[in-house]
């Protein structure tokens, strides 16, 4: 059974190790026509709660140069993922009708799957114009996740599908990215390594 905090929507019990601002740095290494891209960069990720049954999630990367240089931004929500129910709220701006589906911990168990891991979804969006809709599992302190969706504008770039695990190990948030873009396939991206540097408060913004 989930330990949840009771400051916190129920759905939100198998994410709350997540809640927080955490910061490190990463390594970028990608290969880019007949060269390879490498970079050392600074991050900050923070993921967030505001009463709902999903999180914020904010990452900001800069380069470790002379001048911090700003290298990416994304943004995004990260939930359970599950069937939609008639009191969820939307579409638009329609307000939540009636109990929530999910309104404790024993009702979350029910979407715990066999293997003891939840179906999770997370939609991050670029300023560059991509928009990635990933689909995967949270299972204790991992989380694996593939792209079901790319939507990218005419702007972005040839970004066709990604890959991304996370993981809390020694109280550090561990994350790896793979990426398939600019005519390569699946290939090893970023990876970096965070320290929480905010108390993981449910209503932190």
């Amino acid at each position: 059974m989930l330990e949840l905090d009771p400051t916190l929507p129920a759905e939100l019990g198998p994410l709350q190790w997540l809640i927080g601002t955490w910061e490190g740095t990463g390594v970028l290494s990608f290969p880019v026509g007949d060269r390879t891209v490498e970079h050392e960069f600074g991050q900050r990720i923070s993921f967030a709660h505001h009463g709902s049954p999903y999180l914020d999630y904010a990452s900001y990367a800069w380069l470790l140069d002379d001048e911090l240089t700003p290298l990416a931004a994304e943004n995004g929500f990260w939930r359970l993922a599950r069937d939609s129910h008639a009191s969820d709220a939307g579409p638009g701006m329609l307000p939540a009708d009636g109990e929530p589906a999910f309104a404790d911990a024993e009702a979350v168990e029910r979407l715990r799957r066999p293997d003891g891991a939840f179906d999770i979804q997370a939609l991050i969006a670029h300023p560059t114009g991509v928009s990635e809709l990933y689909l995967g599992t949270i299972a204790g302190p991992r989380i694996d996740l593939a792209t079901d969706a790319v939507l990218r504008g005419a702007s972005a770039k040839e970004h066709t599908a990604s890959t991304r695990m996370y993981g809390l190990v020694e109280q550090h948030l561990l994350w790896a990215w793979d990426l398939a873009a600019l005519g390569q396939g699946l290939e090893s991206h970023a990876s970096g390594r965070l320290a929480r540097v905010t108390p993981s408060e449910a209503n932190e913004a």
